[in-house]
């Protein structure tokens, strides 16, 4: 695991600015300036969900190519997008040349209009969760070094490895993200963070369930996962997608934040008590900070880069 922060915790944030070239190297050296661990680049070929976004691999590639000490990473892939010997060769290729920088991100994919326009079969969340750990399985092997052999139900892998790249040290870390008990499993046989979802994504019509993001809900997911993970446990990192909000009206803007989602039947004292929200002056940030990282073991925190200034205030005072 990568070092963190004074306070145990490291930051990674999600792309949603979207630019010229000039605009973009700007952009993710301010990121790298801020403080921020990772920058993270989702994957969609649909403004429909998160506004427009870049293609992964050449957003990232660039953004390597012009910071020094900044991570790049995807968050996440959609398996159904691509075969995993490819992903295995993109993630070996932009972890080499930006000298181990690169964090490999694998969802199942949930966002059916994207399938529907481009022909691609949405089938029910079991087989796409399928087809994911199949692909993990591949992928994992070709980035530890190993020759695939593999005859699946969605894939057939005959005696290959990456010898067409030269000898690399290490690999790129995985992250999974994960809400149900399935894909709980998943990560923990596999990943290296674990993305902790509030509930499982099966499609685009999810609701959010203010219920999903309390803290037992927290609890028991983690356990969950230290149930499924085993002697592998310690060695995962916990990760979450967090909500920033920097304000000298704690209640007032929790108030309306609640009107925001559509939350009905909870008071501000139970939103400030989700690990995944943070809300209030930067003092009172940090001092969450630590307490979700002592709880729940929470030490890699995302947001959005439209969060970035919030963020900064925060790191800055770490």
């Amino acid at each position: 695991m990568r070092e963190s922060s004074s306070a145990g915790v490291r930051f990674g944030v999600v792309n949603e600015t979207v630019g010229s070239g000039p605009e973009w190297f700007d952009h993710v050296r301010r990121v790298e300036d801020a403080g921020v661990d990772t920058l993270l680049v989702r994957d969609h070929l649909s403004a429909g969900p998160f506004g427009p976004q870049l293609a992964p691999f050449s957003a990232l590639a660039a953004a390597a190519a012009v910071t020094a000490r900044l991570h790049v990473g995807t968050l996440v892939l959609d398996n159904d997008f691509r075969h995993p010997a490819f992903v295995a060769h993109e993630a070996a290729t932009l972890h080499h040349l930006s000298g181990g920088r690169f964090q490999l991100g694998m969802g199942a994919g949930w966002y059916e209009p994207e399938y529907r326009s481009t022909g691609i079969p949405f089938d029910p969340a079991r087989r796409r969760i399928d087809r994911l750990e199949e692909s993990l399985a591949i992928i994992t092997g070709l980035l530890d070094g190993t020759r695939v052999e593999h005859v699946g139900p969605s894939y057939q892998v005959s005696s290959l490895d990456l010898d067409v790249l030269p000898p690399r040290d290490g690999r790129p870390r995985l992250l999974i993200g994960a809400g149900g008990p399935r894909m709980l499993g998943i990560a923990a046989r596999h990943a290296d963070t674990v993305g902790l979802l509030s509930s499982p994504i099966k499609n685009s019509e999810e609701r959010d369930d203010p219920r999903d993001r309390l803290p037992a809900a927290f609890d028991q997911k983690i356990a969950t996962l230290h149930a499924k993970a085993g002697d592998r446990f310690p060695h995962l990192e916990l990760s979450s997608f967090v909500t920033i909000r920097i304000t000298d009206h704690r209640r007032t803007d929790t108030e309306e934040l609640i009107a925001q989602r559509g939350w009905s039947g909870i008071d501000v004292a139970t939103v400030w008590a989700m690990p995944t929200i943070l809300i209030g002056s930067a003092d009172q940030i940090r001092e969450d900070l630590q307490a979700r990282r002592e709880r729940f073991g929470l030490s890699y925190l995302v947001t959005s880069d439209r969060n970035l200034a919030a963020l900064t205030k925060v790191i800055a005072g770490l």
